[in-house]
């Protein structure tokens, strides 16, 4: 960890308490099974998928994590950040849902569906979130109200950058969630944009009528056909299971197979119906963790009580009764859980704000042209909504209507990217992920799919390439080589849901202050895995044609999307650059009429570019030289013009020492070098020359090594 040593990194950052409950202490105490030193010494994994929570909402506040602390968050279109959302009247930021104060533990649900999503996300543009989704939307917890689920956190392992796959609600999530994809895998890779007939866009083909095994279940729409995970598996001979109560997993909407004809047209006696559709209890699980019979791969289906969903009847105090119950079955054997890793998601964000910037393809403008570029083929990633904004009657009911447009989101056409949508919180529970890391790789629903492949050796042929280059098979946020077994915070007592749930009804609602809240977010750092970024932006001037032009390269071994603001027309949808791993891109901007620019670009794990001048000045080219075995930045300052320029770099952030004036002199180039382990590998640069020129560059450099979290976080606020 460079040269931050364990010490230190507790000394920095916050404390932390010192107690233990025995559940935890049996988790962590339990040494990872080693024979191979790599995946393959991992023989179960157990799925765990719950409802509605943003990551904003539950770890905004969190020390460590990409939260409301971070220094970087995107422009809105009236000039204020990210944070500063608009119901159409006021600005409504962040705020705290007081568990003393206020019912938190039961917030209020808010509209999640396909159109007031793309509505909220406004291509990119976001600032009208409470607008979409309503105030409530904008309310989050501290440690005080889900001291749970800040605990499993710290103990095991957070995803900050982990993304649901479609920018709506349950049922398009979970699909993709159990087969890698909502909408038609074989559409898709013939180029062609899926409709409502060979997609899902909102809830219908999970949720069901009738009850298992008679009469059976009666569905909505047509099934789709391409193969489930449970599929994939069964075909390979890989054994595994649904944990569920099929009768109790709100009307089959927690189960994404539902959606499949496989599952649909399974007979008692399969191995689909008898593993994926009959009831298989946590008891059932306890006896096969214990008779060291639990499949190799499992998904354990919440109920309606226990499903983690906003707006009642669940609520974080009663699902996390729920996860502690999951969590006694799985470790209930050591022998087991010492080779078994647990995944903790969400499905979506509810209407839950988050403030980062959703991975996607490139937009449509309204003129039809794409905002961006990619080095994939991007068609057949977007759904079409061939109804447009006119409401029609559902195939599944004349009397109810669908919409899939909000009659207000009119800042593009009827083709809309499927996503990623916002992010959701991802815990990785195993004896291979503890200590309390934070892994900041683009991850969503297909990562979960990536790891199964990873370690079983198959193929789930619904997964794009587009996400096969942008998003995680979440490998990285594991030690297999040599598990760490620290010491971590107590795990708070679950079992008090129902007393703290009736308190918690007696207060009144939290609801949006009337003056807007400041931003809140725990000081310190975590423990951060080494990611695989290596990206490179830099600008050239091509003053003939009036237009700046900036290049992409990613040198590294994972693809990654740009995301770009012109700050001089923040009014156009972000243009959106998908560089894959070993590829470049480049594009254009128009400068303004007296010659000026200014671009904002963004990249993963708080990746950050500003480009500001003017074509019309005198101004030297700034490239960055990133030397990653060596852990140093050079900065180069090249002046390709006929007179001397002035210059200067200045850290903005981790305390190093300005260049003070430098003059560069025509047609000269000078390298400016920076050791950067005195602050992990964070840097926040700023080149200055003239009056107007002003080139920032921020990030971690990757070294190959674990490191931190970004020392700067919620430093400014």
């Amino acid at each position: 960890m460079s040269r931050v040593n364990r010490r230190e990194f507790i000394r920095m950052s916050a404390g932390a308490t010192a107690l233990w409950t025995p559940l935890l202490q049996k988790a962590l105490a339990v040494q990872a099974y080693n024979r191979n030193r790599s995946i393959k010494d991992v023989q179960h994994i157990v799925i765990l998928m719950q409802e509605n929570r943003s990551f904003d909402h539950y770890f905004g506040a969190m020390k460590g994590v990409r939260g409301f602390g971070d220094r970087f968050p995107i422009p809105l279109e009236s000039g204020k950040r990210a944070f500063h959302q608009s119901d159409g009247k006021r600005i409504i930021p962040p705020y705290r849902a007081d568990g003393k104060k206020s019912n938190a533990a039961l917030v209020t649900g808010t509209p999640h569906n396909f159109p007031d999503t793309q509505a909220a996300w406004n291509q990119g543009k976001y600032g009208f979130w409470p607008m979409f989704k309503t105030p409530y939307s904008m309310a989050y917890y501290t440690r005080e109200e889900i001291p749970f689920q800040y605990a499993l956190a710290e103990s095991f392992t957070i995803c900050d950058a982990y993304h649901c796959s479609v920018a709506t609600g349950t049922d398009p999530n979970r699909i993709v969630f159990f087969s890698g994809s909502n909408f038609d895998p074989g559409k898709r890779a013939a180029g062609i944009n899926c409709r409502d007939t060979d997609s899902e866009p909102v809830n219908d083909r999970c949720w069901i009528t009738g009850a298992m095994p008679e009469p059976g279940y009666t569905y909505k729409l047509n099934g789709f056909k391409w193969p489930t995970i449970p599929d994939v598996l069964q075909e390979a001979g890989i054994s595994w299971r649904i944990y569920q109560d099929p009768n109790n997993n709100w009307t089959g909407a927690m189960h994404g197979c539902l959606a499949f004809d496989s599952f649909r047209n399974a007979k008692p006696g399969s191995p689909v119906y008898e593993n994926g559709m009959r009831h298989w209890s946590l008891d059932d699980l306890t006896n096969d963790v214990k008779n060291k019979t639990l499949p190799q791969v499992s998904w354990v289906l919440p109920s309606q009580d226990d499903s983690e969903h906003p707006g009642a009847p669940s609520s974080p105090y009663r699902a996390s009764d729920f996860t502690h119950k999951v969590l006694t079955a799985i470790t209930s054997n050591p022998e087991v859980w010492a080779k078994t890793v647990f995944f903790l998601t969400f499905d979506e964000n509810d209407g839950l704000f988050d403030h980062a910037p959703a991975p996607a393809v490139p937009s449509y403008n309204i003129d039809n042209t794409l905002a961006g570029k990619s080095t994939i083929d991007v068609a057949g990633m977007y759904f079409h909504n061939d109804k447009g904004m006119e409401k029609f009657p559902s195939p599944s009911n004349p009397k109810e209507h669908r919409i899939y447009q909000d009659p207000r989101d009119t800042i593009s056409g009827n083709i809309r990217p499927w996503g990623l949508g916002p992010r959701v919180p991802m815990y990785i529970i195993s004896p291979w992920s503890k200590g309390g890391w934070v892994h900041s790789e683009v991850a969503d629903h297909t990562s979960v799919a990536q790891f199964i492949e990873k370690r079983f050796g198959v193929v789930v042929p619904a997964i794009s390439p587009w996400h096969r280059a942008i998003s995680s098979d979440l490998t990285a946020a594991f030690d297999f080589e040599t598990p760490n077994d620290p010491v971590f915070p107590d795990m708070p007592d679950t079992s008090q849901y129902a007393v703290k749930e009736a308190l918690s009804k007696k207060l009144p609602k939290a609801v949006a202050p009337e003056e807007p809240s400041l931003l809140y977010q725990e000081k310190g750092m975590r423990f951060s895995r080494a990611l695989p970024y290596q990206l490179h932006c830099s600008m050239q001037y091509l003053k003939d044609q009036r237009r700046v032009q900036l290049l992409f390269n990613n040198e590294g071994s994972k693809g990654a999307v740009y995301h770009v603001y012109n700050m001089h027309r923040l009014e156009a949808i972000p243009r959106r650059y998908t560089v894959e791993a070993g590829r470049s891109l480049s594009d254009e901007w128009e400068v303004t009429a007296d010659g000026a620019y200014n671009l904002e670009v963004y990249g993963p794990n708080g990746y950050f570019q500003k480009f500001s001048g003017n074509i019309n000045a005198e101004e030297p080219l700034i490239t960055l030289e990133y030397h990653h075995k060596k852990g140093r930045l050079t900065i180069i300052i090249h002046n390709s013009t006929m007179n001397p320029v002035e210059a200067g770099i200045v850290s903005n952030a981790y305390g190093y020492a300005p260049s003070g004036q430098l003059i560069i002199q025509a047609g000269k180039t000078e390298k400016y070098k920076y050791q950067l382990e005195a602050s992990a590998h964070w840097y926040d640069f700023t080149v200055t020359a003239g009056s107007g020129f002003s080139h920032r560059f921020a990030g971690r450099l990757e070294t190959g090594k674990h490191s931190t979290s970004d020392p700067a976080m919620a430093t400014e606020i």
